[in-house]
């Protein structure tokens, strides 16, 4: 029996783990970090955010084809090589993988890979392939991950039906293909199936898609959907499946029908649940919320002083980013420095057609609070560099407070809105005002320039719009 001793431990080496696990070693720490899948990465890199990132850019060079047309530049319909595109993006997670291997070994971070269980607060017990390793450590940072979520009810262990894991496999086109689901993964993964050739039937129980966006952002999208999809339908509920020879019946409920439907493939997208169990966390001090989720405070602690969690397995937004975030402010309390999640803007960004993004306060969430705000908005028909992408079906709007004339949220609709989100971010983060961001000067022509002008719209005298004066 071995029994290694370590400063910090990580337990999951995805976005959250395995930067924390590189900032503590560049912080000299001797670190030790567990992974239970051979490739490094996480659900993000594998599994999640960038094998659906490269799908979609595949897919999306057939749609910019499709679209040519009108400028003179047309192609033949386009030949599609499953085994090759599943082939291509393979390469991309192996490389991607192999570099944070690599980046570990320089740090001189150790690996080891098996699956990680508390045996008290200061021991976790790791089952690997050789037999057991036991881990002594001062501090441990859990970043297990989540899972897709599967209810009961479509969880008929038919691999017809698919969570986000199986579709990113792409395993073939089918001809029809219901989605549930009409959140982040199943609005990205249906738009890579329609485009590939699918008949997409998308089904979401409430009556609106992207959840937490801003209803003008999503409107673009929907329309969008509404044409690659077959079908768009809102508050539809899906009330069992079953298999049905080659394909599922399924049975939905909306506008107070009921009625069964034959699809080849099912994506269930409707959430996702914390890789919180069979880690033996009943065995420290740690506590899990009502969802499963570790419970932390502002300095990613749990109720375990040793130990802290970060990413998706302590709940809140489940993106990678704010993982990555999260493990660095666990060193940085670890290694005594004053840090805090407090206050944090995290931005989210869904790669659909076109692309939606948003940071600080959406205007929705404004109205449900009873904040006064003002809101500037630019539409991109007006702005010469979409037109030029022939993209003009875009919106930038800011959140801006009245007294003190600061951006508060900044929200996006259009092509390339995740590259540009970010200079939102830092205008919320800075306390920026919206003089700031009028008074900057943006290159012409580009898609940023819409910030500027949505910035100068606020003070009523934007250049390519008529703009509303500012109330004083």
């Amino acid at each position: 029996m071995q029994t290694i001793k370590t400063e910090l431990v990580v337990v999951g080496a995805g976005p959250g783990g395995y930067a924390a696990a590189f900032y503590a070693a560049d912080l000299g720490k001797k670190v030790i970090l567990i992974e239970r899948d051979k490739r490094l990465g996480g659900v993000c890199l594998n599994r999640g955010c960038i094998p659906s990132k490269a799908l979609l850019h595949a897919t999306h060079t057939i749609t910019a084809a499709r679209q040519s047309e009108p400028r003179g530049i047309v192609f033949g319909a386009p030949s599609i090589d499953v085994a090759k595109l599943r082939a291509w993006k393979e390469s991309i997670l192996t490389r991607l993988a192999d570099g944070i291997a690599q980046l570990a070994k320089m740090r001189g971070v150790q690996i080891i890979v098996g699956r990680g269980h508390f045996e008290d607060s200061t021991t976790l017990r790791v089952e690997t392939e050789q037999g057991q390793q036991f881990i002594k450590y001062d501090n441990a940072i859990i970043a297990v991950g989540s899972k897709s979520a599967m209810p009961k009810a479509f969880d008929l262990g038919n691999p017809r039906v698919m969570s986000s894991r199986e579709a990113l496999e792409v395993e073939d086109i089918p001809e029809s293909l219901l989605v549930v689901g009409g959140g982040y993964i199943g609005m990205e993964l249906g738009t890579v199936y329609a485009t590939l050739g699918s008949k997409v039937v998308l089904v979401e129980a409430l009556d609106a898609i992207l959840a937490g966006a801003d209803a003008d952002l999503v409107r673009p999208v929907l329309a969008y959907a509404k044409k690659a999809f077959k079908e768009v339908r809102l508050k539809t509920k899906v009330g069992k499946m079953a298999t049905s020879g080659k394909q599922i019946k399924v049975e939905m409920e909306g506008d107070g029908q009921t009625k069964a439907e034959l699809y080849d493939r099912v994506l269930v997208a409707v959430g996702r649940a914390p890789n919180s169990g069979n880690l033996g966390l009943e065995n420290t001090q740690v506590t899990l919320d009502d969802k499963g989720f570790i419970r932390i405070n502002e300095q990613q602690q749990t109720t375990d002083p040793q130990i802290y969690a970060v990413g998706d397995i302590a709940g809140g937004v489940l993106l990678a980013h704010k993982a990555t975030r999260e493990g660095r402010i666990a060193v940085e309390v670890i290694t005594g420095e004053q840090s805090t999640s407090a206050g944090i803007t995290i931005p989210a960004v869904v790669f659909t057609d076109p692309e939606v993004a948003w940071c600080g306060l959406t205007e929705a969430e404004a109205q449900a609070k009873g904040l006064e705000v003002r809101v500037a908005k630019f539409p991109w028909a007006a702005s010469g560099r979409a037109l030029t992408v022939d993209r003009p079906d875009g919106l930038t709007k800011l959140i801006i407070e009245p007294e003190t004339e600061r951006i508060l949220g900044v929200g996006l609709v259009g092509h390339g809105a995740g590259e540009l989100i970010s200079e939102g971010v830092l205008a919320v983060e800075m306390g920026a005002t919206a003089k700031d961001l009028a008074l900057a000067v943006h290159p012409h022509p580009t898609l940023s320039e819409t910030l500027m002008e949505a910035a100068e719209a606020f003070y009523g005298h934007a250049t390519h719009i008529i703009a509303r004066k500012k109330v004083a």
